[in-house]
C-alpha cells in the first residue's frame, strides 16, 4: 500500500522498534462552512468506520491465533487491518479538524494529506498472548486523553470557526492524541510489536529540520504539552465523576471523535 505498509523485512532486519508514524500537513486555512458542518458531513464516514471496525474485530481475532503460531500476522490479514487503520485515522483527523479535505472512501489514496506508515515486523508470541493485558495502561491513557479532548472540542471548533484554522498548540495537542490512539489501535491489531508512546510528542532534534510533515516528528511547544496534560486531567476527572454520579443520558463520552473506531 502506498500509505506506507512496507513489505516484511528480510530475516534479521532490525526494525522491531519502528513506531507507526502519522503524517499530517501543517495547520492551514480551512473553509468555515466545512468546519461548521464537519461532523454532519462525516456521518457517512462514521458509518463506514463502524462497519469496517466491526469486521476488523473478528479479523483481528483470527490474526491473534495466526500470530501465536507464525510469530507474525499473515499478509492478507495485515493488509486488511492496516487498511482499516488508515481509514480510521483519516476520519479521526478530519473529525478533529486537523485537515479540511474530505476523507476518501478508500484504503489507499496517496494524494490525501493524512497518511500513516506501518512496517511489518516479527511479533513476540508471549506478548501476543498477553496483548489484552499489556495494553491496559496505554488504553487508559488513550481514553483519558480522548475524553479530555472531547470536553474541550467545542472550544476548538469555535476557535477554528472564527479563525479559519487551528492555532499551533491546539493542532499539536490534537495531533498527539490522534497519533497515540492510532498507535494504540495498531498495537491492538498486532500491526506493531512496539508499545504505544508519544502522547507528549517527540523530542526536537536534527530530524525536525528535514521533517516530511508537521507530525513527523511531532514536536509540541509548551502550550501543546500543557493542553495534553489538561486533556489527561479532564479525562481522569471525568472517570472519577462518572464512578460516583449516575447519569440519565445514554450518551457515552468515553471516546472522543478523534478515535471513533475505538469507540465502536
Amino acid at each position: 500500500m502506498t500509505t506506507g505498509w512496507e513489505p516484511r523485512p528480510a530475516d534479521g532486519a532490525d526494525s522491531g522498534e519502528w513506531r507507526p508514524a502519522l503524517d499530517v500537513p501543517a495547520p492551514g486555512q480551512q473553509r468555515r462552512w466545512t468546519v461548521l458542518l464537519r461532523w454532519l458531513l462525516l456521518l457517512p464516514q462514521f458509518i463506514a468506520v463502524f462497519l469496517l471496525s466491526f469486521v476488523a474485530f473478528f479479523v483481528a481475532i483470527v490474526g491473534w491465533f495466526a500470530a501465536l503460531v507464525l510469530g507474525r500476522l499473515p499478509d492478507g490479514i495485515a493488509d486488511f487491518l492496516g487498511g482499516v487503520l488508515v481509514y480510521q485515522t483519516r476520519v479521526s483527523a478530519s473529525a478533529a479538524l486537523l485537515v479540511d479535505r474530505y476523507p476518501p472512501f478508500a484504503f489507499d489514496d496517496p494524494e490525501y494529506p493524512v497518511q500513516i506508515e506501518l512496517r511489518r515486523t516479527p511479533l513476540n508470541r508471549l506478548a501476543v498472548f498477553f496483548r489484552l493485558i499489556l495494553v491496559i495502561p496505554a488504553a487508559i491513557i488513550g481514553s483519558f486523553a480522548a475524553s479530555g479532548w472531547f470536553v474541550l472540542s467545542w472550544v476548538f471548533w469555535l476557535i477554528c470557526l472564527i479563525l479559519g484554522r487551528l492555532p499551533d498548540p491546539v493542532f499539536g495537542a490534537t495531533a498527539a492524541v490522534v497519533r497515540y490512539r492510532m498507535r494504540l489501535s495498531a498495537y491492538m491489531y498486532l500491526l506493531t510489536p512496539v508499545y504505544p508512546k508519544g502522547i507528549l510528542g517527540d523530542e526536537a532534534g536534527p530530524a525536525a529540520l528535514q521533517a516530511p510533515s508537521a507530525t513527523r516528528p511531532l514536536v509540541l511547544d509548551t502550550g501543546g504539552k500543557v493542553l495534553v496534560w489538561v486533556f489527561l486531567a479532564l479525562g481522569l476527572a471525568g472517570q472519577l465523576t462518572s464512578g460516583t454520579v449516575d447519569y440519565d443520558s445514554d450518551v457515552d463520552y468515553q471516546y472522543a471523535p478523534v478515535a471513533p473506531a475505538d469507540r465502536w
